[in-house]
């Protein structure tokens, strides 16, 4: 039987929870809820590693740059499911699922780069703290920044295209949340193995080689903690370590599950759960944990409210001050 599909550049419908009106309805509150708490606490973050020199060192660097990553890759996917979620109508445009695809792609591998960055300045901090500030100067911080970034870029200008030159189904549905890359390659209707091949390279790249070097890094730092005789040496050591290390389980956990299938296995249910995890809770989550666990940043987050709220009152003053005079 030969399948016929139309015009491959016509519009896509994001399937999401359609057969579920009342969860989307639900889902539509939580995520405007978590979306709002994304871009208030990673602004928040990318303004004190800005405004406050203690924050000058290349943990915070780091972390401001996955803030920023986070806004980003939030900004690429979340207004578009609270867009189908609120009602009937789940239409994407060809052109608009594209957009989407090229970056979520881009900003998924960055952030499987930038998390192994993180890793491996942990592992300089505590396994060569003397030759920390040497390995770690700024301008190899802003070099592996840009590694990242850079390197994000590659596996979406090569798979991306790949994906989108698919012949489709007729009826262009995406039984997804978001234009991701096993969902397009379900919806094809031409032999997929190629694609499947690619994706399973990429995400080996990606996900599988990152999370090796990194369990690496910190089976080397427990090591390397466990030689330090004092317990608060430890506690101290291992708590600089915890919240990357919680980062990172909650993205891999969610992102291998989604991407490391094969397409006669994938469960769209469970997959648009995992997708939503990583797309809304991850990045809500993450500064928290890196804010609530560290003192520095908190320490920062009070001197920017005490700035701002001292500034507020000098201009109260000099408003004060001037209608005086006149």
């Amino acid at each position: 039987m030969t399948v016929i599909c139309n015009d491959s550049h016509s519009n896509f419908i994001l399937l999401g929870f359609s057969d579920k009106p009342y969860l989307e309805m639900i889902l539509f509150w939580i995520i405007l809820v978590f979306y709002c708490l994304t871009i208030a606490n990673n602004i928040v973050i990318v303004l004190v590693f800005l405004t406050d020199p203690k924050l000058h060192i290349p943990m915070y660097f780091f972390l401001s740059n996955l803030s920023l990553l986070e806004l980003c890759f939030t900004g690429s996917c979340v207004p578009q499911m609270l867009t189908n979620f609120w009602g009937p109508e789940k239409v994407i445009s060809y052109i608009g699922c594209a957009i989407q695809l090229y970056v979520f792609m881009w900003l998924g591998g960055t952030e499987c780069v930038l998390l192994v960055i993180m890793a491996v300045d942990r592992y300089v901090a505590v396994c060569r703290p003397l030759q920390y500030t040497t390995i770690m100067h700024p301008r190899v911080c802003l070099q592996l920044a840009l590694l990242a970034w850079g390197t994000g870029l590659v596996p979406s200008l090569i798979q991306a295209p790949a994906i989108l030159q698919l012949p489709f189904c007729s009826h262009h549905m995406v039984d997804d949340i978001v234009c991701e890359v096993p969902a397009l390659i379900q919806l094809s209707s031409t032999d997929t193995t190629y694609n499947e091949i690619q994706m399973s390279v990429a995400s080996s790249i990606l996900l599988v080689v990152p999370l090796i070097i990194i369990l690496s890094s910190y089976a080397a730092i427990v090591k390397a903690v466990l030689r330090i005789k004092s317990a608060s040496g430890q506690k101290k050591a291992f708590g600089t370590c915890t919240s990357h290390l919680l980062v990172v389980s909650l993205f891999y956990g969610t992102v291998t599950g989604v991407y490391l299938q094969p397409k006669s296995r994938y469960a769209h249910e469970q997959n648009k759960f995992l997708t939503l995890f990583y797309t809304v809770v991850t990045p809500t989550l993450n500064p928290l944990i890196y804010t609530l666990r560290n003192k520095e940043v908190k320490g920062a987050l009070k001197r920017l409210g005490r700035s701002i709220w001292n500034s507020k009152n000098r201009e109260k003053t000099d408003h004060r001050c001037w209608k005086f005079t006149s």
